[in-house]
């Protein structure tokens, strides 16, 4: 997993931007995974800049979004569907028919979530997915408990994921209670996975998904297994990693590699 630790939120979505944009530029036809919540929102915004200021395109670009309530309609400012289109899809140029929102309303929901699975693994699977952190740990809907290994379903939110949406809702009896999330194993299937963290309460939770021990009950500590996995944090989030400096000297000498061991590496991986 590499590890980037940055100054600010600024910093960490820009960084983000820069991976999504230069995935876009080397295969314009991108599956690309989405997340929601407010780490996501600055990357966003940063990307809608790209394709206004800098003719980045997304006319091919295929999404595929992590999640959504189950029992919002589309229409509801809460859901994620309208948080999508809000915040991104509404400002650049990609087709309607290239957008996939888990659908909180479907008649059948586990009929609709094998639906899901099959539409990314006919596209070839997600080549970069993005990812947000919460508090507990969970990647997605995958709430601590989660399988490893799971795919696309209905899931139970916890008390506490319950508890840290009331916010954006009248009361908490408007809370939705249960949602379709990709499986820890689905997100496990994406070729690249991009993780942002920001702000001091992720701090604890960020240590232990990068530094920890894999298990269950912090879902997105699965990622260490990952063969390629991207983590940019900002400077109040990074505080509890015992490897911070270690984390930053791999990130001034990234480019410092000599092109001799480079080859090597090459020809090691030929045979």
């Amino acid at each position: 997993m590499e590890v980037i630790v940055v100054k600010d939120y600024e910093e960490m979505s820009k960084e983000g931007a820069k991976i999504v944009r230069d995935a876009i530029l080397e295969k314009p036809n991108l599956v690309l995974g989405l997340a929601t919540g407010s780490t996501p929102i600055g990357l966003y915004k940063e990307l809608i800049r790209m394709h206004k200021q800098e003719k980045l395109s997304f006319k091919r670009v295929v999404t595929f979004n992590l999640d959504e309530y189950i029992g919002l309609d589309k229409a509801h400012p809460q859901s994620y569907w309208y948080f999508m289109h809000d915040n991104l899809f509404n400002h650049i140029d990609i087709p309607k028919k290239n957008i996939h929102v888990p659908d909180g309303k479907a008649d059948d929901i586990e009929k609709f979530c094998l639906w899901y699975e099959k539409e990314m693994e006919k596209l070839g699977g997600i080549d970069l997915q993005v990812l947000g952190i919460g508090r507990d740990g969970h990647i997605a809907f995958n709430e601590p408990g989660s399988s490893l290994g799971s795919r696309t379903r209905i899931k139970t939110l916890t008390k506490e994921t319950i508890e840290d949406n009331a916010r954006f809702f009248k009361n908490m009896d408007e809370v939705p209670k249960f949602a379709i999330t990709m499986g820890v194993g689905t997100i496990m299937d994406a070729k690249h996975c991009l993780m942002l963290a920001n702000g001091a309460n992720k701090a604890g939770v960020l240590a232990a998904t990068v530094e920890g021990s894999v298990t269950a009950q912090v879902t997105a500590s699965v990622l260490q297994l990952h063969s390629k996995v991207t983590t940019i944090c900002d400077e109040a989030s990074s505080t509890c990693l015992k490897r911070k400096d270690y984390y930053k000297w791999i990130t001034e000498n990234k480019y410092k590699v000599p092109k001799s061991a480079k080859k090597a590496s090459v020809k090691s991986k030929k045979k």
